[in-house]
């Protein structure tokens, strides 16, 4: 597909079958994600799984035990949901993985699918509420944000528009009002709330200032019931409180837990689900708001990826950790923990557990970079080859969940170490932050650290550590590259930011906005900025091999913007290798997926002398 030179996929990457078939199976094994179900039929219910060998939607009819799969396309579907009656399937059309396009809606029990909303037009999704009678639609373009309403089946009619970003967050249980998220404050990574009538008077409006974002969860599940469940970070950190809309009131939730909090609604509107993170893991807790008293709910030691509460006061959810492959699990309302959805077909392999290493750092706001550590089986004392996978976002953070990934890499011989470098999640709202106005450079400060404490410990050696990520990591494998030549000795970069100049000019609006809110103002505004923080600024300093994987319509990584990148590398001849592929940002076929993860180990390899 092009002139650069191709990154080599062996045709299997270990000799032993067994182990070949092992790392495999991590991630063709059927999977299935937690199920949505239908309001008012919540035996009807929707879930993704990837058991066709694409993540596609599946329809589960829990009488009748019958499950069916909804999507087929070439590049999977993802993002689906159900009417509140159970009678139709909702489901997001892109091209070719783009995340450009329009809902589209079938009968649950198979039939054509047709546009879901005629009279609106696409965009990046940016919301969907459906209740019985009112349907409340967000769209992103390139112009801006749009939100409309349809009322009984008739035309939608535009309730929002603004140039800035944000989306449709909430629908009132009687339906009768709307919760948009706004930043037309300017800061999009620190929202404001803005309650409107779905005729389009206002209600209430609620900013907590610069730097202190809210998160509309969700209405209480009562008809009549004005309370809305919100996130917010007066103190530092992600806390709970309900704002009761109609008369402008608020109660917040103070709970003795040293981690963040997000929550959902029982059914009877008097009690909450808590999910609680904190040092990458995951507890679940029942929070009685009449009494305060606050129960744990009994589920194993790791990571909830997603959890619910069913109209019966069940709670679903799906856990894994990183020896453990994950599982969809109910808890009864008797308090009984059980495996809800078993795919058909072999589970996967296991892997190995992670450890805690907290690495003191001088400069704060926190004392320490949190960092999760695999070593390989087998491996003795003395340093190894090891790969500093840097996750992706840069809000979101590594926790002990379970990653065929991570697997794959300690099968052949690598120690893995994840840092929730500052931009992290889960460590407290200033962590978060610390990287705005410095974005990159910030980031490397921490992961020069763990690799410090990595050498120091005998863990590696830096011609034996190779930088790994995807999206924002791959961002950041390519700036250590450049910025820590002396530390790697390969690099490997998906979906990267490469060019930050030529991506802000070619990536999707909400990132657009995401940027100058992360930055401080565009690349024409603050020019220095972008260029420190640009990958293609240090292409001279870059000693180490490099591999880059893209996909040919990302919209948040664009194509071209990398090909300026590796255009750089071949001017220099800096020894690299390319990965192009047709789809968007990352792929949903599990073929593809393989293909790629095997190119990214054999090359890790290489650069360390193991092949």
């Amino acid at each position: 597909m092009s002139s650069y030179p191709e990154a080599k996929i062996p045709s299997a990457l270990f000799e032993d079958p067994e182990a070949e078939q092992r790392w495999r199976a991590r991630f063709s094994a059927p999977r299935v994600s937690l199920p949505d179900w239908a309001r008012e039929k919540p035996q009807r219910s929707l879930y993704v799984s990837n058991f066709s060998g694409t993540w596609e939607l599946y329809a589960w009819d829990r009488d009748s035990d019958e499950h069916r799969q909804v999507t087929d396309r070439p590049q999977g579907t993802f993002h689906g949901t159900l009417s509140t009656d159970g009678e139709r399937v909702w489901w997001f059309d892109d091209t070719d993985g783009d995340e450009f396009g329009s809902w589209k809606v079938e009968p649950f029990e198979g039939g054509e699918a047709t546009e879901a909303v005629p009279g609106t037009h696409a965009g990046y999704p940016a919301g969907l509420e459906l209740g019985r009678s009112v349907l409340g639609l967000g769209m992103s373009t390139d112009d801006g944000l749009t939100v409309w309403v349809r009322r009984d089946g008739g035309r939608p009619e535009v309730l929002y528009e603004h140039e800035q970003d944000g989306g449709l967050s909430a629908l009132s249980w009687d339906e009768s009002m709307v919760v948009i998220s706004h930043s037309e404050h300017g800061d999009s990574r620190h929202p404001a709330l803005r309650v409107l009538r779905i005729d389009g008077s206002e209600v209430a409006e609620k900013w907590d200032g610069p730097g202190k974002g809210l998160d509309a969860l969700a209405f209480a599940p009562v008809t009549g019931d004005p309370r809305l469940l919100v996130l917010h970070e007066r103190r530092g950190k992600e806390e709970l409180l309900i704002w009761d809309v109609e008369a402008d009131a608020e109660t917040e939730i103070t709970l003795d837990l040293p981690g963040e909090v997000s929550a959902d609604w029982f059914p009877d509107g008097r009690s909450l689900l808590i999910a609680h993170t904190h040092h990458a893991r995951t507890t679940m807790h029942r929070y009685d708001l009449d009494s305060g008293e606050l129960t744990d709910l009994p589920t194993p030691p790791g990571t909830v990826v997603g959890a619910s509460v069913r109209p019966d006061s069940a709670v679903e959810y799906v856990w894994s950790s990183a020896a453990t492959p994950s599982l969809v699990r109910t808890v009864s309302p008797d308090g009984e923990d059980r495996v809800l959805l078993t795919p058909p077909g072999e589970r996967a392999p296991g892997s190995e557990a992670l450890t805690d290493v907290f690495v003191e750092v001088p400069y704060g706001p926190n004392d320490t970079v949190h960092a999760l550590v695999a070593r390989p089986a087998g491996a003795g004392e003395g340093p190894v080859p090891t790969v500093f996978n840097l996750h992706g976002g840069p809000h979101a953070a590594d926790e002990d969940r379970f990653s065929a990934y991570r697997a794959a890499w300690l099968d052949a011989g690598f120690a893995v170490v994840e840092v929730n470098y500052r931009g992290s999640t889960g460590y407290g709202s200033a962590w978060r932050d610390a990287i705005e106005g410095r974005p990159g450079t910030t980031e490397l400060e921490d992961v020069a650290r763990v690799h410090d404490w990595a050498i120091e410990a005998g863990l590696t050696t830096p011609a034996l550590s190779v930088v790994a990520g995807a999206s924002w990591g791959g961002y950041l494998t390519l700036l250590a590259l450049g910025l820590q030549p002396e530390r790697w000795a390969g690099g490997v970069a998906g979906v990267p930011v490469a060019d930050y100049v030529s991506a802000f000019a070619d990536e999707m609006e909400p990132l657009r906005a995401y940027d100058r809110a992360l930055f401080g103002g565009s690349p024409e505004e603050i020019p220095d900025v972008y260029e420190k923080a640009s990958p293609i600024t240090y292409i001279d300093q870059v000693r180490a091999p490099v591999q880059v994987l893209a996909g040919d319509n990302d919209p948040r990584c664009p194509i071209q913007q990398i090909l300026n990148y590796l255009d750089a590398l071949r001017e220099r001849e800096i020894p690299f290798e390319f990965y192009r592929y047709d789809a968007g940002h990352g792929s949903l076929v599990v073929s593809e997926t393989l293909r790629q993860v095997s190119a990214e180990i054999h090359f890790g390899r290489r650069a360390v002398g193991l092949a």
